[in-house]
């Protein structure tokens, strides 16, 4: 069961303006970054379902977070299909992301009032991702729609929440182009964990980088 409700996760999305999107096959190394990123004035992480036994890791990954980053809510991403999602709900995903708009998915998660964020390539597909129930919907991928399409999705949609992932970076620049067109959050993944740092285990780069990028987001929001 997911430890922050539907309105805790997105408020805690909401309020920091970036979601750090991370795998890794190895659950230490998983844990490291997940506190760094904590540490570094995250609240709210998307571990992927990339890998084989992925899921084990995620659940590790949950009890972990529940003792040493209390505030933290967990999600998971690149979820697919409806029994995926049930899976990774079981084992207490607070939040379920994925590249593409499913709507079988958003039915799973409504029934646990767990948000459920789609990914959208087209304005058809935020709004039918809205009409499921989908609060909070993704721009995917970013670095081939960008921030034009963002800005024009919501001048006829004002009242729609999107999160960008694909091709955001933590600078400045990049981070303000994103707010300016009216995203709700970024999501940030290998450009916020490059691997010659996670293989130095310079979790402190990590944390210091967040930190970077959340004064960005905080400085270029309308």
């Amino acid at each position: 069961m997911a430890k922050f409700d539907k309105q805790s996760v997105l408020a805690k999305i909401g309020a920091t303006g970036m979601v750090p999107v991370f795998y890794h096959s190895d659950p230490e190394i998983a844990k490291k970054v997940l506190k760094a990123c904590y540490d570094g004035g995250v609240r709210a992480f998307e571990f992927t379902n990339r890998g084989d036994f992925a899921h084990e890791i995620f659940e590790t990954l949950v009890k972990y977070a529940a003792s040493e980053c209390p505030e933290m809510a967990v999600g998971v991403g690149s979820i697919v299909d409806p029994a995926t999602a049930a899976l990774y709900l079981q084992l207490g995903a607070c939040f379920v992301v994925g590249p593409l708009f499913n709507p079988e998915v958003a039915k799973i998660c409504n029934r646990r009032l767990v948000p459920y964020t789609p990914g959208c390539g087209s304005i058809s597909e935020v709004g039918f991702a809205q009409e499921a129930g989908c609060d909070l919907c993704k721009v995917f991928p970013g670095d081939v729609l960008g921030p034009k399409f963002v800005k024009g999705l919501l001048a006829p949609m004002p009242w729609s929440k999107l999160m960008v992932t694909g091709g955001v970076e933590p600078t400045e620049d990049n981070i303000a182009s994103w707010f300016k067109a009216g995203v709700y959050c970024v999501g940030m993944g290998s450009k916020l964990f490059p691997k010659d740092r996670i293989a130095a285990a310079d979790w402190s780069y990590i944390t210091d980088k967040c930190r970077e990028a959340l004064c960005y987001v905080a400085a270029n929001r309308k």
